[in-house]
């Protein structure tokens, strides 16, 4: 696993992980500032991750990341609003 990053220049947070075969797929989110709250707009990992909790384990990296940074965000893909209703304890970083 690689460590988490927020790419600015293309409005996305990113993780590599490295799938079954042993080779590097990424794991993305992107997302737009909407008045000082960090809108998720779409999350995505490569098919070949399912299973392998890489998605799960972005998310929480996501939401260290915004605990970290003070961002506030507003789920508004349908993963990232699904993940939220599951784990209801991280809810502190909703907007």
């Amino acid at each position: 696993m690689g460590a988490f990053r927020d790419n600015t220049q293309a409005w996305r947070f990113e993780q590599t992980f490295v799938d079954p075969a042993g080779e590097p797929r990424l794991v993305f989110a992107d997302y737009e500032d909407q008045n000082g709250v960090c809108a998720i707009l779409h999350v995505e990992a490569d098919p070949v991750l399912r299973g392998t909790g890489a998605a799960r384990q972005f998310m929480q990296a996501l939401i260290d990341y915004a605990r970290e940074h003070r961002l506030r965000l507003l789920p508004l893909c349908g993963y990232a609003r699904a993940w939220f209703r599951r784990h209801p304890d991280q809810g502190d970083v909703l907007a």
